[in-house]
């Protein structure tokens, strides 16, 4: 009985504060009121069998977009690049020379 009002008692304080837990099937079941808990503010872990698993984040978008041409001058790719090897060729599709 202690035991039980004891893990109980956690399981409380720990919804209580900043973290909640739930087993796959709640998660299943109640995802809508997770994603509205972790978006409050509260760590959520999904467990089973009594392990965590995976703990749901928030999403957090790329503050500051890419900037085009931010490598300018600072890489060069060499005139024949684009160039095929007879060489190579025969090794892909299997002509001989």
């Amino acid at each position: 009985m202690l035991k039980y009002n004891l893990q109980l008692l956690i399981t409380l304080l720990q919804r209580l504060f900043l973290m909640q837990n739930a087993n796959i099937q709640e998660a299943k079941t109640h995802l809508s009121q997770l994603i509205e808990s972790v978006l409050a503010g509260q760590d959520v872990i999904i467990s089973q069998g009594g392990k965590p698993l995976v703990r749901l984040v928030p999403y957090e978008e790329i503050s500051k977009p890419r900037t085009p041409g931010a490598w300018k001058g600072r890489i060069r790719i060499a005139d024949d690049f684009d160039d095929e090897s007879q060489e190579i060729n025969a090794m892909f599709y299997g002509e001989s020379e």
